[in-house]
């Protein structure tokens, strides 16, 4: 079984002499064998044929996802020492390329404890999203819990033709829209002005921090009653924190992945996938917090309801060699936007387990080197937001990016407080 890769995938693929690696942590209570692990990584792979696909080029150089029986799972055992442990792990995992000729875009970190454990997936980003990865670990957890666990099997995406409905893919109007705003955005990326190298990123880093489940309810409760998703108030806290902290540094906009599940009903969740939209929200700097908070949900049901999953892989798909130039200007060119932001929501995994427990889920952590490297990912599980801000020193310092964590969670304790009094 093999398919070509997708636009989206072969841009974060590269020339694969940069790592994209997107790191899944979680900790759990009990104690655990590496065949049991094994077991359930085997398992996964039995599933999701792409769980197991190496990287093979033809004769034109275009990369192929070719599965191979002989690709199976990295492990990395470490004895756990402290507490954060693995939040370095974390970022040892970032830089570490995948043998992608010989082995799967998936290895498995285990940092072993006599009673916690912590956990991690390690996945290319071209590979899945946030999405594939959480259905991924629920998968894991339902075989580590009993290996004869009925885990299905995964009729997997062998191209667009997946994804788009034959319908839309065969239509004339719509194949020759597709084509033309790709030519035509083609052909201005070639005369968009970027600089000969891209920006030194010097040192990463990674922030993390929790809302205790008190502090996460109420700040569901604050969304609910002024009608807006938490989305939208993190998005305003994100943005108000950075006005506060770089001031005129600050670019007032953020970017938005949005699942392209919501639209695309083809795309099941438990698809080894990594296509995403997006949408940029800023805010009115001359307005309060609860008056941008109603105008920024207005703008992201607007930008979101344009969305067009079907015709937006076809424009990509027509556009392929446009990716090297369009590579460039990610690496390349001037940021302008301050953050990305990504919010997992609600994880519905299961928390108890006949010989173990997941004590908690930690929002993973992404970065690579397409541009602007600041990304901030939330996810709540048990109740509880947690938090992970990353970034790089060449583009926000490691003491802004922390002022930006304390200001953003001044503000969110601000609003919950105004709720409390009114």
């Amino acid at each position: 079984m093999k398919r070509k890769l997708l636009f989206g995938e072969r841009m974060l693929l590269g020339d694969g002499t940069e790592p994209f690696n997107t790191v899944i942590p979680f900790r759990l209570k009990g104690t655990f064998v590496l065949k049991e692990i094994q077991h359930a990584l085997d398992r996964l792979q039995e599933k999701h044929p792409w769980l197991k696909a190496v990287i093979k080029h033809d004769e034109k150089n275009v990369p192929w996802f070719e599965v191979s029986e002989k690709a199976k799972i990295p492990i990395r055992i470490l004895s756990k020492k402290e507490e954060n442990d693995w939040l370095e792990e974390s970022k040892k995992e970032w830089y570490k390329m995948f043998n992608y000729k010989e082995q799967p875009f998936m290895r498995f970190v285990w940092i072993k404890g006599e009673e916690i454990s912590d956990m991690m997936f390690v996945f290319h980003h071209c590979l899945c999203d946030g999405g594939s990865a959480m259905s991924v670990l629920d998968e894991f957890l339902k075989v580590l819990n009993d290996p004869l666990a009925d885990i299905g099997i995964e009729n997997p995406i062998l191209g667009i033709q997946d994804v788009v409905p034959s319908k839309i893919l065969s239509s004339f109007g719509q194949k020759f829209k597709a084509k033309t705003i790709g030519r035509l955005a083609a052909t201005a990326i070639k005369f968009v002005p970027v600089g000969k190298k891209s920006v030194d990123r010097q040192s990463d880093y990674l922030i993390h921090w929790k809302f205790n489940q008190k502090t996460s309810q109420e700040l569901v409760s604050y969304c609910k009653s002024n009608e807006v998703t938490v989305n939208t108030f993190l998005s305003a806290a994100l943005l108000q924190a950075f006005k506060k902290v770089r001031g005129e540094g600050a670019f007032n906009k953020v970017s938005c992945p949005v699942d392209i599940r919501r639209f695309a009903t083809q795309i099941k969740n438990d698809h080894i996938f990594a296509f995403g939209l997006m949408i940029v929200l800023s805010s009115d700097q001359k307005l309060s917090f609860t008056e941008n908070l109603k105008l920024m949900q207005k703008s992201a049901d607007k930008k979101t309801s344009k969305l067009n999953p079907y015709i937006t892989m076809m424009v990509m798909e027509s556009a392929h060699d446009a990716l090297v130039n369009f590579t460039k200007l990610l690496k390349n060119g001037k940021s302008s936007n301050d953050c990305m932001f990504s919010n997992l929501g609600r994880i519905q995994i299961e928390h108890q387990y006949k010989e173990f427990s997941l004590e908690t889920i930690f929002s993973p952590s992404v970065i690579g080197p397409l541009g602007n490297t600041t990304t901030m990912v939330t996810s709540t599980f048990r109740g509880e937001m947690d938090f992970s801000f990353m970034g790089s020193e060449g583009y926000l310092p490691y003491v802004e990016a922390l002022s930006i964590r304390d200001e953003m969670v001044k503000i969110v304790k601000q609003q919950l407080e105004y709720l409390a009094v009114s």
